[in-house]
């Protein structure tokens, strides 16, 4: 028997149909996961507080799960729900935020712990300068996974078309939002004294450097 495809729906980028949203939102609230467009790339996502969702994206990534998985809020606010944010990183945030940036912060007791670093405790939050993701998330109540829509250690697709041939058979819905960049969100830790860059992806976080006096780049980063 032909396993089930996926759901697949073409969303304006610049003009999401909010009946498109409300239904995406209704997959979400059922436990399903969908593949979305954000600002960098693809990515795969279900309710933070789902834990058999997330399951099955450790399942459709191929990923260990000892891996932490970040995920999307729509503002600062949220951010601060969910992570504690001292006076000097949220002026950080808020300089950064919305954009092709994940942000590594000490977690909060909201943040499920299948998802967060066990030994820290810390985990990585985006907001991404991105209608369609922005939309769904001003309905949806709670945040959203992000990770990358795509087997772990493969590369990075940008034709949701290949995305839906290759994990349609494993997700609920795929959103449609045209071609995207191959390049991940640069991600940064604020959980020591100076900020430390993991991974330098579409982010061009080094360019502050001077001004907020950052520290070098000091590796790689999972997320």
């Amino acid at each position: 028997m032909t396993a089930a495809r996926a759901q697949i729906f073409r969303i304006n980028p610049d003009n999401p149909q909010g009946r498109l949203i409300s239904r995406v939102v209704e997959t979400l609230n059922s436990g399903g996961v969908i593949v979305y467009p954000t600002d960098t790339v693809y990515g795969l996502g279900c309710d933070i507080l789902n834990k058999k969702a997330i399951e099955r994206i450790y399942q459709i990534k191929r990923k260990s799960r000892r891996q932490a998985l970040s995920f999307i809020v729509p503002n600062l606010k949220q951010i601060s729900k969910y992570a504690v944010v001292s006076n000097q990183n949220y002026r950080i945030l808020r300089r950064f935020l919305p954009g092709p940036y994940t942000f590594v912060l000490p977690a909060t007791r909201m943040v499920p712990k299948m998802i967060s670093r066990l030994n820290k405790r810390t985990v990585g939050i985006r907001i991404p300068d991105n209608r369609v993701c922005l939309r769904i998330l001003a309905e949806f109540p709670n945040p959203i996974i992000s990770t990358s829509a795509n087997f772990s250690g493969q590369d990075v697709l940008a034709d949701p078309a290949e995305i839906a041939e290759q994990i349609g058979h494993a997700v609920d819905l795929v959103i449609d939002s045209g071609m995207l960049g191959l390049e991940s969100s640069t991600v940064v830790d604020l959980t020591e004294e100076m900020p430390v860059i993991l991974r330098q992806g579409l982010g061009e976080f080094e360019t502050a450097r001077a001004s907020l006096q950052y520290t070098q780049n000091r590796g790689h980063n999972p997320l």
